[in-house]
């Protein structure tokens, strides 16, 4: 489809504007960066052009957008058997993988499953992003239902489920940890002691390695990135952040965050560890961020940094709960827990602001932004469900635009929220409430 549009559009003497897949959490290269030209930097009087809505099924989880197709997971509810109904917190249901034409939102194909989910805060659907690698896709459920599907007809090729295979606990808010797929290798986060973390082969399913025991995965998803001459893979768990090896799962090194290893439960390391320059940073709503230091000789990493109070206590500078950090200009900016944007010093820590432009100066507990850096600008979707185009420097936010385009549909922490990830692909971004997903061009013209 790629093809025919740059061919088409040096016909008629103009040059083509690149188009980007969105195949995977965070994007082409899982940093929340949006690499796309000829994107609008204000709304019309009357709002951005939502090129299409269509009905769609609760949960969480967000788009993956590649080519001319969209992949995304969702629940059905089931009603219980009055006459034999299932035992206390199961709730009956189907977890769903949808294929949808991105012209249009017409759903191309469907594979449905029986999901019941069994003692799950948050039971409204799936967490995670889909992986699309070719003609294959990758989707991880809430109960841990590893798949790996065609995507031209969403059939099975094989699947893994990590409470039958592995007797992994359930996490608290289930499995949420986006899939990380790198060569032939699929990394999940899956649970229990000595296998934190499972590779998988992408083709069969076959385990390559298993490595950590930790008291809860938690939700951080893992990332793949090269430093000290050695291509790591960092692994975010309750009690500390690890580089392994990805070929062997033999750990290079680890930092426990919080230091003093007191971690406040349930765990909530959810943030993606973000890399800047020689930095590598983690943050959360209990303990603060930890900035380390990566080693440009070997596999090893020291503290630069990281907050200095802990859970109970106030948490000095940015404690994000779910929305992912940006880094600009040797500056940090994050969303902190009760929605103040909050900006520090990469180097030092130090907060050079707080503010209040994107939730107000009303506290909003666990207020989220899913935003990408296209450079200039910033790109999100607040948890409001208001489409903001924001410029970011350390003397102030800017909000170029604003514009409300879905209706917060969940309740969370005594507020409605849209806690669905959008996809940014084509100059579109795709997103979802409980009720709907939306499809709104960013096109310039």
């Amino acid at each position: 489809m790629r093809s025919v549009y740059v061919l088409f559009a040096l016909a008629l003497g103009t040059a083509p504007v690149a188009a980007e897949d969105w195949g995977q959490w965070l994007g082409p290269k899982r940093d929340a960066v949006w690499n796309e030209k000829g994107l609008v930097t204000k709304f019309p009087k009357d709002g951005p052009t939502v090129v299409w809505r269509k009905p769609i099924a609760a949960g969480y989880a967000g788009p993956a957008v590649v080519g001319d197709k969209l992949y995304i997971m969702d629940r059905e509810k089931a009603e219980a058997d009055p006459k034999n109904p299932p035992p206390k917190g199961t709730l009956p249901g189907n977890e769903r993988v949808l294929c949808m034409n991105v012209a249009d939102g017409k759903i191309l194909w469907t594979h449905s499953y029986d999901c019941p989910y069994t003692n799950v805060s948050y039971p409204s659907g799936p967490r995670t992003t889909p992986v699309v690698d070719g003609n294959r896709l990758y989707t991880l459920g809430t109960m841990g239902d590893l798949l790996c599907l065609n995507a031209a007809d969403g059939k099975p090729i094989w699947s893994k489920n990590f409470v039958k295979d592995y007797k992994a606990p359930v996490p608290a808010w289930g499995w949420s940890a986006h899939l990380l797929l790198d060569g032939d290798t699929l990394v999940a986060l899956v649970g229990g002691d000595g296998q934190a973390v499972v590779a998988f082969d992408k083709k069969t399913g076959k385990e390559k390695w298993k490595a950590l025991s930790t008291k809860e995965i938690c939700y951080s998803p893992p990332i793949v990135t090269e430093a000290g001459g050695k291509r790591q893979l960092i692994v975010w768990l309750s009690e500390a952040l690890y580089s392994l090896d990805l070929a062997t799962g033999t750990e290079y090194w680890k930092h426990k965050h919080p230091d003093a290893g007191e971690v406040a439960r349930p765990a909530v390391s959810i943030i993606t560890p973000k890399r800047a320059g020689d930095k590598l940073l983690v943050s959360s709503f209990y303990h603060g961020t930890l900035c380390l230091t990566l080693d440009k000789d070997k596999p090893a990493a020291t503290v630069a940094w990281r907050s200095k109070s802990s859970y109970p206590k106030p948490i000095d500078g940015l404690n994000a709960v779910m929305t992912s950090l940006l880094v600009k200009d040797g500056h940090v900016y994050g969303v902190a827990g009760m929605g103040e944007l909050i900006c520090q010093k990469l180097d030092t820590g130090a907060v050079v602001r707080t503010g209040d432009e994107i939730f107000g100066d009303k506290a909003a507990f666990c207020g989220s932004v899913f935003w990408v850096d296209a450079g200039g600008v910033v790109y999100g979707l607040t948890d409001q469900g208001d489409l903001v185009i924001l410029k970011l420097s350390p003397e102030k936010c800017d909000v170029l635009a604003s514009a409300h385009v879905l209706e917060p549909t969940h309740a969370a922490k005594g507020r409605k929220a849209v806690w669905a990830h959008p996809a940014f692909a084509d100059r579109r971004v795709y997103f979802k409430n409980d009720k709907e997903i939306v499809c709104v061009s960013l096109a310039v013209g």
